[in-house]
């Protein structure tokens, strides 16, 4: 079968049945309501995809100290949650399949984000280098975080739990963990973040341990085929690093196997900056190349990826979906574009962020 053949063949990930092999990859667009409530808007623009194979949700804080950014949605609130039930319904009723990105950002936030917590909380105190957006929409150094005692994770735990619960009272198809770009279970798995020195630190075997009880606290609520996760080795994006990649990657997916997940979802490096501009690695190595065939399930590829690479990927059997992230935001109905092989519009960076309608729900449709 032919690449373009592949990318319009059902498959089913898990309990997950998706229509096509493209998938909408998660994508921060930082326009929520007070209360970090999805945007009345945010089910005109999810319904207008409807048609990808699978949508995945915009990252989405399980918790008030797990938000990064303004204006990003969460779903730990009985608010949050209804609006979302709205979103999913009204995919569900196009026929589409959806599931929510649970997201910790860890060290990646500002205190203004979150006053009455606090500072920001990540495996160890070390701050990340650079700035980041406060609550006043203007950029600050970031602060050094809080070192997360043992029961800061078991209370994270319990957030990832309460949020996979409100998932699945909104009606979503399944959840995929966000363990990547840097974020919090990113920070504890990459050495450079995770210098502790008890049972979630120090060998490959402990910087794991928290991604492992992450997905068991999610699974008490939605079985494991229902569950994705989303990792980005060699990835730069947030100050990381890890000092042996292949090795602590290779030893993430041989814990993965053991689980039966509905997919694992992995960035290639060569689209480090994960949505921070256009940065390319010339030489990163491809991802779906060194990880694909350790990996016994179903297997998203995401990264800059065009509709020729998409097929050539999925026809030299490198991933089972292909997932669309830039080209998602300008092309609502990008399957219908890439089956008739129509021309595509093209994105206008400046409304990705915040913002109303322009750039979220006025994309031209065929």
């Amino acid at each position: 079968m032919s690449g373009k053949e592949i990318m319009f063949t059902p498959v089913s990930f898990g309990s997950i049945r998706l229509k096509n092999r493209l998938v909408m990859a998660p994508l921060t667009r930082m326009r929520a309501i007070a209360g970090d409530v999805p945007n009345p808007l945010a089910k005109i623009y999810y319904e207008q995809r409807a048609s990808a194979g699978l949508i995945i949700t915009e990252a989405t804080q399980i918790s008030p100290l797990g938000k990064g950014y303004p204006a990003t949605p969460g779903i730990y609130s009985a608010d949050q949650t209804a609006a979302w039930k709205e979103i999913v319904d009204a995919v569900h009723a196009k026929g589409g399949s959806i599931v929510s990105q649970l997201w910790h950002v860890g060290r990646i936030s500002h205190s203004s984000l979150h006053p009455e917590q606090g500072l920001p909380e990540a495996p160890s105190a070390i701050a990340a280098a650079g700035q980041t957006y406060g609550a006043d929409w203007k950029l600050h150094d970031y602060e050094i975080p809080k070192a997360m005692s043992l029961e800061d994770i078991a209370r994270v735990l319990k957030e990832f739990e309460l949020a996979a619960q409100n998932a699945k009272a909104a009606g979503f198809d399944g959840v995929e963990i966000h363990s990547a770009n840097g974020y919090l279970l990113d920070q504890f798995l990459q050495d450079k973040t995770n210098q502790r020195t008890d049972q979630y630190g120090g060998t490959i075997e402990n910087r794991l341990r928290l991604l492992g009880e992450v997905i068991e606290a999610v699974c008490k609520v939605f079985s494991s085929d229902r569950v994705g996760v989303r990792l980005s080795p060699y990835g730069t994006f947030n100050d990381m690093s890890d000092s042996d990649p292949v090795a602590l990657f290779t030893a993430v997916i041989k814990k993965l196997n053991q689980y039966e997940l509905a997919y694992l979802h992995m960035i290639e490096p060569r689209a480090t900056s994960a949505g921070g501009g256009e940065q390319v690695l010339e030489e990163a190595p491809i991802t779906s190349e060194i990880f694909r065939a350790a990996y016994q399930g179903k297997f998203i590829t995401a990264g800059g990826y065009d509709q020729a690479m998409g097929e050539k990927v999925l026809e030299a059997g490198l991933a089972d979906a292909v997932a669309y992230g830039r080209l998602y935001i300008s092309n609502p109905d990008l399957a219908e574009r890439f089956k008739q092989g129509a021309s595509l519009n093209s994105y206008n960076r400046a409304t990705f962020y915040g913002g109303k309608e322009a750039g979220y729900i006025d994309y031209p449709t065929l």
